[in-house]
């Protein structure tokens, strides 16, 4: 019997190191770009417009497998949402499914690879672990609204530091909303951005030829100083609650 509890540990972990080795291996996480979304926009956008239950499934699907798997490109699949859904229905549906990720991350990590995440994090986890002994959900909360931290990382980090599954889940859901929703807003008028772009590299192709063209849009030129600003205020609002409680036991 304990040798069948132990399998059972192990199975959901080994379950999704395998499809993360494949992901990668498979290179699939390389179609996460601004420059794939311009080059499918009118497929994607014929599918969701013909099937748009099924299309927000499969958005959900794929959302709560990239953060479970690690996947880079998290913030291109919400511009996506948003671009294909509208900032509303994209960004509720992105919070849930991140949510919903970032939770199978976690509960993997408090089984047999806790060990090895935290060998993996490094002395970054020793960091987080005394914030979260402080405010666990405020403190959770600050990560999420600035992510000074990577986001698998914060995944990790409050099951090893024993934190309750439900003060994980309200503050992750409560922390992604504002970013979620300022990508969703971005990804439904993306529409003008992307027309832009194709613009300005047929224009460049008709003087230098294809090779000397390349989709120069990023994630990052749809981030404004204006928006960092207010992530940022957002997360010191977050850890007041901390300080007023540090300052009250030591006085």
């Amino acid at each position: 019997m304990t040798t069948l509890t132990t399998w059972r540990r192990w199975i959901a972990p080994l379950l999704i190191l395998s499809l993360m080795a494949l992901a990668f291996t498979m290179g699939w996480h390389r179609y996460l770009t601004l420059e794939s979304l311009s080059d499918n926009r009118a497929v994607l956008r014929s599918f969701t417009q013909d099937n748009f239950v099924l299309a927000l499934l499969c958005y959900i699907a794929i959302y709560i497998a990239a953060v479970a798997l690690s996947v880079p490109g998290a913030v291109i699949i919400t511009i996506a949402g948003g671009f294909l859904f509208g900032w509303l229905v994209g960004g509720i549906a992105t919070v849930g499914a991140a949510t919903l990720g970032a939770m199978l991350v976690f509960q993997i990590a408090k089984s047999s690879l806790g060990d090895a995440m935290a060998r993996k994090a490094g002395p970054a986890l020793t960091r987080l672990k005394e914030g979260f002994s402080a405010d666990a959900f405020n403190y959770l909360l600050f990560l999420r609204l600035v992510p000074a931290f990577p986001f698998w990382l914060v995944n990790i980090a409050p099951a090893l530091a024993k934190v309750p599954m439900r003060i994980f889940a309200a503050a992750t859901a409560i922390g992604i909303i504002p970013g979620t929703f300022a990508f969703s807003f971005v990804g439904a008028g993306l529409d003008s951005v992307l027309d832009a772009q194709a613009l300005e590299q047929a224009a460049c192709m008709a003087k230098n030829g294809r090779d000397a063209c390349p989709f120069s849009l990023s994630p990052s030129a749809l981030i404004t100083t204006e928006l960092l600003l207010a992530f940022a205020a957002l997360g010191i609002v977050a850890l007041i609650p901390i300080a007023i409680k540090k300052w009250k036991s030591a006085s």
